[in-house]
């Protein structure tokens, strides 16, 4: 059995049919789910902070449209009041599950009330219009993501410590030797990058690069070229791998510029915009 995706590796050798998903009719008659795979639905909340759900499925995806819509309850992630909570998972984005393996997938979804109306957070809709209206320009985005590693301090709540910070509180030596630097005590938290770096291409997400910034513990990635639309899914997923990369390593991800004060966050945008002939 496969150390890297530990249980999941019993799934691998499932002879597993392709195409759109059955549902409940497809599941009902089958004497076991062996030869299903796992889909895992992402989507933004009214923080901008990624969420997931997972759903047995009958049948490998080709394309989000072999998915069906999904559900969850808005009231837990600020998306919906409680007496009417529900929110629709819409799937957009297709890519391989890195944490799963084999044919087990991940999907960005799209949220939106039972009206189909854009739910609270879902900024995705109105860029999609605009990406559509101004597609004959064929937009083309990169993007810088820097984020800094934090060390988990109470249960639930955001860490204001990041990493190669002293734990009394003192502050390391100054910016120098952090920027692209190499060796202990100066590349904190490589293995973290390097693990979401791998996990960024086997799912198909379009990273470009990583470095170390100059800060102990802080680091980026980049994203693109990417056509449209795109661009923000996958920078979004990109940052839930992240999420789930930190997870396993028992640290926390800081998506802001000074994560002491928790406040903005740092994204260097490079639009070409690549006119028809």
């Amino acid at each position: 059995m496969s150390s890297e995706y530990g249980s999941w590796a019993q799934t691998h050798g499932a002879n597993v049919a392709f195409g759109k998903d059955e549902g409940g009719k497809g599941l009902g008659p089958l004497e076991s789910y062996a030869s299903c795979i796992c889909v895992e639905y992402v989507w933004i909340d009214a923080n901008n902070t990624t969420r997931s759900k997972t759903k047995t499925v009958t049948r490998r995806p080709t394309s989000p449209d072999d998915l069906p819509i999904w559900n969850f309850d808005g009231s837990s992630t600020e998306q919906a009041p409680g007496s009417n909570s529900e929110i629709l998972l819409i799937p957009r984005a297709l890519f391989k599950d890195p944490f799963r393996g084999g044919n087990h997938c991940m999907v960005l979804a799209e949220c939106v009330t039972p009206e189909m109306k854009p739910a609270i957070g879902n900024y995705r809709a109105a860029c999609s219009d605009i990406m559509d209206k101004y597609s004959a320009t064929e937009p083309w985005f990169g993007i810088e993501q820097e984020y800094t590693l934090m060390t988990p301090q109470a249960i639930g709540e955001i860490s204001n410590l990041p990493k190669g910070f002293n734990q009394d509180g003192t502050e390391p030596a100054p910016q120098g030797p952090y920027y692209c630097g190499a060796g202990a005590g100066v590349a904190i938290g490589r293995n973290v990058a390097d693990e979401h770096y791998a996990k960024c291409l086997y799912s198909g997400v379009k990273i470009a690069g990583i470095n170390a910034e100059v800060m102990p513990g802080q680091w980026e990635f980049q994203i693109g070229p990417c056509r449209g639309i795109e661009m923000g899914d996958h920078l979004h997923m990109a940052r839930y791998i992240m999420s789930r990369v930190t997870e396993i390593q028992g640290t926390q991800v800081s998506w802001h510029p000074k994560p002491r004060e928790v406040i903005g966050m740092v994204l260097v945008v490079i639009l070409i915009l690549v006119l028809q002939k």
